[in-house]
């Protein structure tokens, strides 16, 4: 039971995903967004832990210390700013966020409102993934590039003014130039 669940749940939020993509042209990354997490490694389990309400890997986490679906995940996908994390080039930095390229941080911000709204379910809002992100990124420090937080903040501010329809416009023709 707990598997199908799982299932319907990862299947819904990656529909999401490729919706979103789809609306701002980047067809390639919607079809292929998340398919780490039919995978064994993250698969099973998300069917372990899964709640229906949040991440299964925060359970995980919770229940062992770490979380080795994640771990998994972040180091196969683009679009999570943990992909990106890095030396710097000044030793005294140590790891350090790079700068992500702009079409994953624009399936990092479409991502993280199929994340609310799957979560969320009709109680959803525009200003619910700006809430998410504004009570964690406090504590992400020079672990996400100055820039990319910048775009993704920004990108987070103007959804939840200016609703879904106008954001992905404006990411589609504006960030992204596609026509």
């Amino acid at each position: 039971m707990k598997a199908w669940k799982h299932f319907r749940t990862i299947t819904h939020h990656k529909i999401l995903v490729m919706k979103g993509c789809f609306k701002v042209g980047l067809y390639k990354q919607g079809l292929l967004h998340d398919l780490s997490k039919y995978t064994p490694a993250e698969f099973l389990v998300g069917c372990k832990y899964y709640q229906g309400n949040r991440s299964p890997n925060n359970a995980e986490r919770e229940n062992i210390g770490y979380s080795g679906a994640w771990l998994h995940h972040k180091g196969r996908n683009k679009h999570h700013y943990e992909y990106w994390l890095d030396y710097s080039t000044d030793r005294e930095d140590g790891i350090i966020g790079m700068k992500m390229p702009v079409k994953y941080v624009v399936e990092m911000f479409v991502d993280r409102v199929a994340a609310s709204k799957t979560y969320q379910g009709s109680k959803y809002k525009d200003s619910h993934p700006l809430e998410y992100y504004e009570r964690g990124a406090a504590r992400l420090g020079r672990m996400v590039h100055p820039d990319t937080a910048k775009r993704l903040h920004f990108l987070l501010r103007m959804l939840a003014r200016d609703g879904e329809e106008k954001t992905y416009y404006y990411i589609r023709h504006k960030i992204l130039h596609k026509r």
